[in-house]
């Protein structure tokens, strides 16, 4: 296996966060009371009272729930009795959200098209935790910070409506809120979990007030030896806030991260192999012991303060970054971002009608150096670049809400941004550079029809600039910078949520006119994709997620009892316009069409049943040429837990029950009908998990 050749010790300030994030006091909050898990737009609503940094759960989805626009919540407590292995588990009852897990916590990432031909990583979607972002500077970003057992609750804004975050990207962003010793479920909590293929999970968190100061601390170590060979992967990660009260609505948090990521790749496979022999690594893998090892750490802070209706939110982070990365190559990329983001919210009376102003700015810098060695075994050899990569983003943006009638909102917005990209390669001395700039505006409506109604419509632009990936590219053994133009769009949605009765609805249509869409295709499996800018390409999709309490108090009367159907649907129509290589063939990357449906009987007392169906009816195009589509799967599922007393908990979580064979995801190519490609990543076989929950 692999080892990671970077052993610097962390900066001596953020082992003293972390030595005051682990400290133990006598006061501990009361636990709030959780909910048995349920199915898309259900959520935990507990009476934590929150902070001026981080409030409630309650409010946080009050808030997000007054946009105008198509958006998601998730209170991360109904999670806790189900195994999260990655972010999938906690994406994947989201509406317009398509995660597709590929090994170990890495992911295929896009919302309405976001990415779509990306075969690594994630692209076009803003990736932030407690409100400040986790990408770096170029705009890149991975999953690995990011600690499903380490959440309170996720924000998913959808495209433009992510523009009161300062976002401006087609898939807009996810903001991942940690807990705080105010928000926990509980002063202590310990989890356990593990199944099969060799997984083992462990996580706790501890949490205290004291006085004007509070803390937390979370960690979670995980090792799985996984389902394909060579894909055996470690990941540890460490989570803790210090809060301290400036006054009644002033408060100052400090965030710490620390994040160790070792994990061995399978690689891909052809269809034939994927479908007939899965648990195989792709070829040249073991021979060049591929693998994707990361150190992260991750120091931020927010200082909020409110006066009078208004609130000023200081934000300011750096992150360290080391990665080791054998494959064709061995790459390794060390460096550092940081950026700085103040944000003014108003709540005032404009001729006697309310009034919300959001006006905001970002300064965002990186340096990163990329050097690249031949790769002896996975070990770093002679070397073949000597690169440094520099991004600077200056970002101000605006969003007002103004209420016509207590029913009807109006909602215009503007953000302005100025991104800087600058390569130097050292060991030819050539040094290139790229500048891009843009203005993008939004205007949307949201009318509350009736309570617990509301019908939303907006139009936005988006841009989404080229990173580092995107402009260097690999020809041969030689890497060099390419230009690319950023891709825009208009995007327009009509939509509602809501709820009548017993059911409860999230229903949005959208659709993108791109111009510039930065696309991906495979040349060989073992150097990464190459990009390009189409020309027109259109992107338009359904959203649909709805919940129907089926029965109540089945067993007895006020028995507590419900039965509830759940129902997701994606429809994603993404295509060329006119294209004078690819006409209007689709572009390759996702299925048509998602389905997840689940229904659930739970009790009051903590017990749930929860069978599964996940269902892609007609596959994906696998190329540009759609000569090729991925076949069509379908995956049973069964889920089920009890709470043992009031502070213990377990679960079963059975998955693919079927042991369906299917293809997971794949990376794009041109021509799939030319050769036999070697762009598969299988599905996971039949596989059982457990787990078990204590709080006190």
């Amino acid at each position: 296996m692999s080892t990671h050749p970077f052993s610097r010790p962390v900066r001596t300030a953020w082992w003293a966060l972390l030595a005051a994030s682990c400290g133990v006091a006598t006061h501990a909050q009361p636990a709030p009371a959780t909910d048995a898990p349920s199915l898309p737009m259900v959520t935990v609503t507990s009476a934590e009272p929150g902070s001026p940094t981080v409030p409630s759960v309650a409010r946080l989805r009050g808030a997000i729930e007054q946009t105008a626009g198509s958006v998601g919540f998730i209170d991360n407590a109904v999670l806790l009795d189900r195994y999260q292995s990655n972010l999938r588990d906690v994406l994947q009852d989201a509406p317009g959200v398509l995660a597709q897990s590929r090994y170990g916590q890495e992911m295929r990432l896009s919302i309405r098209g976001s990415g779509i031909a990306r075969g690594y990583h994630v692209r076009g979607i803003e990736l932030l935790q407690d409100g400040i972002p986790t990408n770096l500077a170029d705009g890149s970003g991975d999953f690995y910070e990011i600690d499903p057992m380490g959440l309170r609750a996720t924000e998913i804004y959808k495209g433009g409506n992510a523009l009161g975050l300062g976002a401006s990207t087609l898939g807009g962003a996810i903001n991942f809120v940690t807990p705080t010793a105010y928000t926990a479920l509980a002063p202590n909590i310990v989890q356990v979990s593990g199944g099969s293929n060799g997984s083992v999970q462990t996580s706790g968190q501890v949490s205290r007030v004291l006085g004007k100061l509070d803390l937390l601390a979370n960690f979670t170590a995980s090792h799985a030896d996984g389902w394909r060979a060579h894909e055996r992967g470690n990941y540890g990660q460490f989570n803790g806030n210090l809060g301290y009260r400036l006054g009644p609505s002033a408060e100052t948090r400090f965030y710490l991260g620390i994040y160790a990521t070792n994990q061995l790749l399978p690689g891909t496979l052809t269809l034939s192999d994927a479908l007939g022999d899965p648990r195989k690594a792709g070829a040249g893998v073991v021979a060049q012991d591929q693998a994707r090892d990361m150190r992260v750490q991750r120091l931020a802070n927010r200082t909020s303060v409110t006066l009078a209706g208004v609130r000023l939110d200081v934000d300011s982070w750096l992150i360290h970054t080391d990665m080791f990365h054998p494959i064709f190559q061995v790459l390794t990329t060390e460096g550092d971002t940081w950026g700085v983001a103040p944000r003014l919210r108003s709540d005032w009376q404009l001729g006697g009608r309310r009034n919300e102003l959001t006006l905001g700015a970002r300064l965002v810098g990186g340096s990163y150096a990329a050097r690249r060695f031949v790769n002896v075994g996975g070990a770093a050899g002679a070397p073949t670049l000597d690169a440094r990569q520099k991004a600077l983003n200056v970002e101000t943006y605006l969003e007002n809400r103004s209420f016509v009638t207590p029913q009807l909102a109006v909602v215009a917005g503007l953000k302005a941004l100025r991104h800087e990209r600058r390569y130097t390669d050292r060991s030819s001395g050539a040094s290139d550079e790229a500048r891009y700039s843009g203005v993008n505006p939004k205007i949307g409506l949201l009318w509350t029809a009736r309570e617990q109604v509301q019908v939303f419509a907006n139009l936005t632009r988006s841009q989404d600039v080229p990173d580092f990936t995107d402009l260097t590219q690999t020809f041969g053994a030689a890497s060099r910078f390419t230009p690319l133009a950023s891709q825009r769009a208009w995007t327009a949605e009509v939509g509602t949520r809501g709820a009548q009765g017993p059911l409860r609805w999230d229903l949005t249509y959208y659709r993108s006119r791109v111009r510039g869409e930065m696309l991906q295709y495979t040349v060989d499996p073992t150097v990464p994709a190459s990009t390009f800018n189409a020309g027109r390409t259109l992107h338009q999709g359904i959203e649909l997620g709805a919940t129907l309490t089926l029965a109540r108090n089945l067993l007895a009367a006020n028995a507590g009892d419900r039965l509830e159907l759940s129902q997701l649907w994606n429809w994603s129509d993404f295509r060329f316009q006119g294209d004078p290589q690819h006409g209007n063939n689709a572009i390759p990357g996702l299925p048509r069409n998602v389905l997840r449906t689940a229904l659930t009987y739970a009790r009051a007392d903590g017990f749930y049943v929860t069978p599964t169906l996940d269902w892609v009816p007609g596959g994906a195009w696998v190329d540009y040429a759609n000569t090729l589509k991925t076949p069509s799967h379908a995956l049973l599922g069964l889920k089920f837990g009890a709470a043992l007393r009031d502070d213990l908990s377990f679960y079963l979580d059975l998955r693919n029950l079927t042991n369906r064979r299917y293809v997971a995801d794949f990376a794009p190519v041109l021509d799939a009908g030319a050769a036999p490609a070697s762009t598969f990543y299988p599905g996971i076989g039949r596989s059982i998990y457990a787990g078990m929950r204590y709080q006190f």
